[in-house]
């Protein structure tokens, strides 16, 4: 074999290695980006969750606020009439606003999270698109190297 088909062959093996490299890196690359979806992901389920927590929470101290409540319009001397009824069913209004609230930002939390993993999925899939196409550009570089290397003996 002499010099110049040793070169093309160093060459060719080169951009082989250099394309297997890509590919590798490109692999690597999209599962990171997945990896960041799925986490993504789990986040919006936390959100879900605490959403659950936060409202379990807030009708367990609204409950003891409406007895506190009604305790002090009876202390009073009240009767759960009038002005009486008209404090507890504000309450209650204001309770299921402060609950719709509390459902509208876990939601909102929910969506960015969602739209977090589908843009790491999208980047890995741009990450792995790249590779794919350093990784042909290798080849093409392996195999234009072979046929002059040796089209010219």
């Amino acid at each position: 074999m002499g010099w110049t088909a040793a070169l093309t062959a160093v060459t060719a093996a080169t951009s082989v290695a250099a394309a297997r490299q890509a590919s590798a890196a490109g692999k690597y690359n999209q599962a990171i980006q997945n990896r960041n979806a799925q986490v993504a992901e789990q986040e919006a389920e936390q959100i879900e969750k605490q959403k659950e927590f936060d409202i379990a929470k807030f009708d367990q101290q609204f409950a003891q606020l409406q007895g506190q409540t009604k305790t002090r319009i009876l202390f009073s001397g009240a009767e759960l009439s009038g002005s009486g009824l008209r404090i507890l069913r504000q309450n209650a209004e204001q309770a299921e606003i402060e609950k719709d609230i509390i459902d509208y930002n876990a939601k909102i939390g929910q969506a960015r999270k969602f739209e977090e993993a589908n843009f790491s999925r999208m980047q890995g899939v741009v990450a792995r698109n790249q590779a794919r196409s350093a990784e042909l550009g290798y080849y093409a570089q392996a195999g234009t190297s072979l046929l002059r290397g040796f089209g010219e003996d």
